[in-house]
């Protein structure tokens, strides 16, 4: 767990499922993020990240305010099969859009990347139109690397890579 002074980082339980698939139902929330997802899908993603934590020790924190306790978001270290490097990845529930929790929550998944995971390069794959995703990476530090290939059965989608370096990080000097 990594707590912000707004936010705890925490791995998915199963009490994330409701405002998980309200995250999955919404066409803009999910328009880069391979589309809207029913219940069952959303069911279906949430273990598949709750399984990546335990076999791999790897996987996306559930956001959480933690003056509320809603869950808001999933945002950290992800790295698939066959994916193109390791990725610090962000998708955030509609009603936590501009409050500033993507920037820190994702600043805190860089730290645990570079920190705790050892990472010496962080990647994020953002769809070319994504300009939202593209302007945190940015803030984050990330250059544009170019363009992407992801693997099956996302290899006909558009990516642009975008990355940093562990030193490059940790020359940025970000405390929380």
């Amino acid at each position: 767990m990594i707590t912000t002074a707004r936010l705890l980082l925490r791995p998915p339980e199963l009490c994330d499922l409701d405002r998980w698939a309200e995250f999955m139902a919404d066409p803009i929330a999910t328009k880069y993020l391979g589309g809207v997802q029913q219940r069952s899908m959303a069911w279906r993603s949430l273990m598949a990240m709750a399984g990546a934590w335990q076999l791999t020790g790897v996987s996306m924190f559930s956001v959480i305010d933690r003056s509320s306790g809603i869950w808001l978001g999933r945002i950290g270290p992800w790295q698939p099969e066959g994916w193109p490097g390791t990725e610090v990845g962000w998708g955030l529930h509609p009603d936590a859009w501009g409050k500033g929790y993507a920037l820190e929550a994702a600043t805190a998944a860089m730290n645990y990347a570079v920190e705790v995971l050892k990472w010496p390069h962080i990647i994020h794959t953002i769809d070319p139109e994504n300009v939202s995703s593209a302007r945190l990476a940015q803030r984050l530090g990330s250059a544009h690397l170019g363009p992407g290939k992801l693997p099956a059965p996302y290899e006909n989608v558009a990516v642009d890579v975008w990355g940093q370096s562990a030193e490059q990080w940790r020359a940025r000097n970000i405390a929380l």
